[in-house]
């Protein structure tokens, strides 16, 4: 760069690019589909119900994550929509819960989105009901009572809703009919009554046929054979009081612990009255509970036989048959829901969905660094999860909807303070006593060049030899810069200042790599005795500039009013440079001293007290260089001795314009 003058467009210019990553977009979207829908129909128009372009798809890396890792959907990027990627089964998939619901992650890019997808996997008849067993045995006195009720097995249909059982249906009987009763949790079960006394010698078995039909369409049903023995004697069933009831239990209780002692009467004698326990089990789940608890067959005491998990499953029907030991034997049924009480047992996890590492310094509040979900697979207040970060980082969460969330910056970035960051997010319930697990990852600062390059110190001094070989190494100055990489790598070169006749780059070169000056050619020191040489780095980008209360300093962030004016342009920075070099060239003639007094620099009194070394500018990159081996403040006593000593001590050069 030559010439006295800087221009700001002169001066080279890289610009960091700026960037961060938008907050993400989220939404969440409702689909349902039958359970007996063939694989490849479509379940939703993802694109129109997005508002997205087809074509965009793609582009943006659109992928579909399914909770639990199961897969049971696919996305068709060039149509847009959501497909069924296997034949589903809501039994299989959610058993006899009211409700099934698949949950479906939709993630996209650039910019990054994240959508919730709900589908609602609708109940199909398509299931018969069926009976435990395709024959039923039952046995009655012949003494009994018009109104004696037999129970029957109920009918298990895996459907829900009006799919399941709606009603039974008895085949007609001149002693029997049928009687439904709805039990307190609503399953219909049925019995057999006695309607007309029987004489065994008349008729000593009876073959009935059940059946249950559900509320489909078109409807459903199965039957079972009731085959009724007809006996004497032992007229008393056991009768369990209440023969429905309920029990709470707490889902950590200890193996060993008794859950109730059914209440079971019989009013015969002997062995028509001595009970014996056992349980009923069923085809939808053969003898599930019979692993979790155990029955005496003689006190009927149930108790606990297994650690019980209400995250497993919330409660459990227990049927008990209750028979005597008459002859023939007679029984009765009773029926217990245990029902667990929740524990918060289960700690909290953490999913990191997304992390964007690097982040650029620059990065603006707001910009998201990662996606986290948490997952509590306790219930109610138990597997509530707020989640936590230190507040001494720049860093805060975001809640995008339930159990997610977005990690973005709060506040400004410095990789010259820290380069990177261990966060640490700790996810804690809501329950009693509370549990807790965190997960730390580390994010790491992408330097932008906001940094400008710094001299080890403002203004040097150098001496020469005159006639010293071109090419003589005068100096090295050295700058460095707290940027890394390309943005740290420094480039020196000398600027032509105008102060001389001649450009100062005819007299001196520098190293563009290592800041080191050299002679160009042989310096005469009755010609030249003192050169300024300034050395000016680019500036790293247009952000890097002085503030109106700021002026070039050791630190760069002086405030303007602590050390009197700055000059204001080009032309009083040149003034100043004059009058530095001409009390310097004073000092050379022995007119003056660069000891002009406390912090003036050398400046004599005419230059006004004004000027004192607080209203120097720290030109940073200059270096001052003199032409001999003499300083400032001699350098006339050596001049004068040299030419006295060349012509007798009164000989003086004559016919060379010295320049400072």
């Amino acid at each position: 760069m030559l010439g006295g003058r800087s221009l700001p467009w002169q001066l080279p210019l890289l610009l960091a690019a700026l960037s961060c990553l938008p907050a993400p977009s989220s939404s969440q979207l409702l689909y349902s589909v039958p359970e007996d829908r063939e694989p490849g129909s479509s379940v939703g128009d993802l694109a129109k119900d997005l508002g997205l372009e087809v074509r965009s798809l793609a582009a943006r890396n659109l992928r579909l994550v399914s909770e639990g890792g199961q897969r049971h959907f696919q996305v068709d990027l060039a149509a847009g929509v959501l497909l069924l990627d296997s034949r589903l089964d809501r039994e299989a998939l959610c058993g006899q819960s009211p409700t099934c619901s698949l949950h479906l992650q939709l993630v996209m890019e650039n910019p990054l989105q994240l959508h919730r997808i709900e589908v609602d996997v609708l109940d199909v008849n398509d299931n018969a009901p069926q009976f435990p067993k395709p024959e039923v045995v039952l046995e009655i006195t012949e003494v009994a009572n018009p109104g004696t009720r037999l129970p029957l097995e109920v009918a298990e249909d895996p459907d829900m809703g009006s799919n399941s059982i709606s009603t039974y249906e008895l085949s007609p009987s001149e002693h029997f009919a049928l009687s439904i009763n709805v039990r307190g949790d609503g399953v219909k079960m049925p019995e057999i009554v006695l309607e007309k006394a029987l004489d065994r010698e008349k008729v000593s078995v009876h073959h009935l046929t059940l059946t249950a039909l559900d509320g489909g369409n078109p409807v459903k049903s199965g039957t079972a054979r009731v085959t009724i023995h007809v006996l004497d004697a032992n007229d008393n069933p056991p009768v369990c009081d209440p023969p429905i009831s309920k029990v709470h239990l707490e889902e950590n209780v200890p193996v060993g612990t008794l859950v109730t002692k059914l209440n079971v009467t019989d009013l015969d004698e002997g062995p028509n009255g001595d009970v014996e326990y056992s349980f009923k089990t069923s085809n939808n789940a053969p003898g599930k509970f019979t692993k979790l608890f155990s029955l005496d067959p003689r006190t009927g005491e149930i108790r606990t036989k297994a650690p019980l998990d209400y995250e497993e499953s919330s409660a459990y029907e227990i049927a008990v048959r209750a028979r005597d030991k008459g002859s023939p034997a007679m029984e009765g049924h009773c029926h217990l829901r245990v029902e667990l009480i929740d524990i918060n047992d289960n700690s909290p996890e953490i999913m990191l969905t997304s992390l964007s590492s690097p982040v650029q310094e620059d990065a603006t509040p707001g910009t998201v660094i990662a996606l986290i979900g948490v997952k509590d697979n306790d219930s109610g207040d138990n597997g509530q999860v707020r989640l936590q970060i230190a507040k001494e980082l720049p860093f805060k969460l975001v809640s995008s909807f339930k159990e997610h969330f977005s990690l973005v910056t709060n506040g400004p970035l410095d990789r010259e303070k820290a380069s990177g960051y261990n966060i640490t997010v700790k996810a804690v319930d809501s329950g009693s006593p509370q549990r807790a697990t965190q997960k730390t990852f580390y994010l790491r600062i992408a330097d932008v060049n906001d940094n400008a390059p710094n001299f080890s110190s403002p203004f040097d001094t150098a001496h020469v030899q005159e006639n010293s070989f071109p090419g003589t190494s005068v100096f090295s100055v050295s700058a460095s810069d707290p940027d890394e990489g390309s943005n740290a790598k420094l480039s020196y070169s000398i600027l032509d200042n105008g102060m001389q006749d001649v450009p100062i780059s005819t007299y001196f070169r520098i190293d563009q790599d290592n800041g080191t000056i050299y002679t160009m050619r042989a310096l005469d020191y009755e010609q030249d005795k003192v050169f300024q040489v300034p050395v000016e780095q680019a500036q790293p980008n247009t952000d890097w500039r002085f503030s109106q209360t700021q002026r070039p300093g050791t630190s760069g962030s002086q405030n303007g009013e602590e050390g009197g004016a700055w000059p204001n342009n080009q032309f009083d920075t040149e003034m100043l440079q004059a009058m530095i070099l001409a009390s310097a060239n004073e000092a050379a003639d022995g007119n003056s001293t660069l000891g002009g007094g406390t912090g003036t620099m050398g400046l004599s009194a005419r230059y006004g007290p004004q000027f004192t070394l607080q209203h120097v500018p720290d030109y940073r990159q200059n270096v001052y260089i003199p032409g001999s081996t003499a300083t400032l403040t001699n350098a006339a006593g050596k001049r004068d001795a040299k030419n006295s000593g060349s012509s007798g001590g009164n000989k003086k050069k004559s016919g060379k314009k010295e320049k400072k």
